[in-house]
């Protein structure tokens, strides 16, 4: 049984900013959000934990201004699992980690199969959580004490994970990697916006035409603007399947538009006037979508042999390569180096192939430090050897 206090208003959270102050060493801080129920991705609870201060949960529904929490934790190392999904949420709370340390990363790089929170606190510290609320509507007021108790337990073993990893990266040598990686999940900047955001309607490919793109575009919209009105997740007021649905029946009118059986969802009929008059817009649109947009997206490897054989070549060449010295570091590969990143270099390398030219342009795709030292002379060598393939020569089967 983990103890805990709930914070809820502003006595008891200047009294937890006190102990939190008070307390030694860096700080276990978790986020709980209302993911595929709200729209947004706010915090609903922020759990902290630090050594002879305790746990508190923190309601942000109750709590405005976090900047004492900031004040009082601000200086020390904040401990994550998953740290890139949390500080989104966190820092919309106006709460900024100096420099982080992610359990999660962490076990990556240290070649652990399996990284998520329970399977990393009994590998490190033998002991079992329980995951039965993970996926649960944490807007939910008032929440149920085994939310609480499930909440708590996220971070009041994650300094201990914490200091395991910590000693288990000294020993492999990778004390290093794991401040680069931090420090780019600290440094990593939001995606920028998508253009065509409703391109993303799973099922979109279906649709023909450059009309009936605007009437999904105009449906798209419909759905997002009710849902940021409502903070309700999009898909469960009408799923992507019933919008494709609707496109593809081209009903004639309102009534129609009730009748497709397909077309359902919590507001498929509530809001029937919502959706009709998003279909007529669409129809009525002078500002009809490209059936294809431009994309900088590589083409898919299994045709690079006809498209691009030298790429080609050198993919094959260097991942393998790639692959063995993931193997001698004991981790992923795609934490040594992201699989799209080998692509793009292979794709389009420097002209004079030199570990220089190769490092210059792995920094110019975003790979850190330590990883062009360990995969630059590797993709350089795999490179060059590309350019005489053995699988040309006389009498050898390719």
């Amino acid at each position: 049984m983990v103890e805990y206090i709930v914070i809820e208003d502003a006595a008891g959270f200047h009294s937890a900013c006190v102990a939190l102050a008070a307390g030694t060493g860096p700080v276990a801080v978790d986020v709980e959000r209302a993911s595929g129920f709200r729209y947004s991705q706010r915090a609903y609870l922020i759990q902290v934990f630090r050594r002879e201060a305790g746990v508190f949960l923190f309601d942000p529904t109750t709590i405005g201004d976090f900047s004492p929490l900031q004040t009082a934790i601000g200086d020390a190392e904040w401990v994550f699992h998953a740290a890139s999904q949390d500080l989104p949420s966190l820092r919309e709370r106006g709460l900024e980690p100096p420099v982080i340390f992610d359990t999660e990363l962490g076990s990556r790089l240290l070649g652990h199969e399996r990284v998520g929170l329970g399977a990393v606190v009994e590998q490190t510290l033998g002991i079992t959580l329980a995951k039965a609320h993970s996926a649960a509507d944490w807007s939910t007021r008032p929440l149920p004490a085994s939310w609480l108790e499930y909440a708590a337990l996220d971070v009041e073993h994650l300094i201990d994970v914490r200091d395991v990893l910590v000693a288990e990266l000294e020993e492999q040598g990778k004390t290093e990697f794991a401040r680069q990686e931090f420090q780019a999940v600290l440094d990593r900047q939001p995606k920028p916006a998508r253009e065509d955001p409703w391109r993303r309607l799973s099922g979109l490919h279906t649709v023909r035409g450059r009309r009936s793109l605007a009437v999904a575009r105009a449906l798209w919209q419909a759905r997002e603007d009710y849902a940021r009105e409502q903070d309700i997740a999009p898909g469960r007021l009408v799923p992507d399947r019933a919008l494709v649905a609707a496109v593809l029946a081209d009903p004639s009118s309102k009534q129609a538009l009730a009748a497709i059986k397909e077309f359902n969802g919590r507001a498929s009929r509530t809001q029937l006037d919502r959706w009709w008059n998003a279909i007529v817009e669409g129809r009525a649109s002078t500002d009809l979508p490209p059936d294809r947009v431009p994309s900088d997206t590589l083409p898919p490897p299994r045709a690079w042999a006809d498209r691009n054989p030298e790429a080609d070549r050198r993919l094959k060449a260097a991942r393998p390569a790639v692959e063995a010295r993931a193997e001698e570091l004991r981790m992923p590969t795609e934490n040594l180096l992201t699989p799209e990143t080998l692509r793009r270099l292979s794709w389009a390398p420097p002209a004079d192939l030199t570990v220089e030219n190769v490092s210059a342009a792995l920094t110019e795709l975003g790979a850190r430090p330590w990883q062009i030292d360990q995969t630059a002379q590797v993709i350089v060598d795999s490179f060059v050897a590309s350019l005489n393939p053995v699988d040309d020569a006389p009498g050898v089967d390719s």
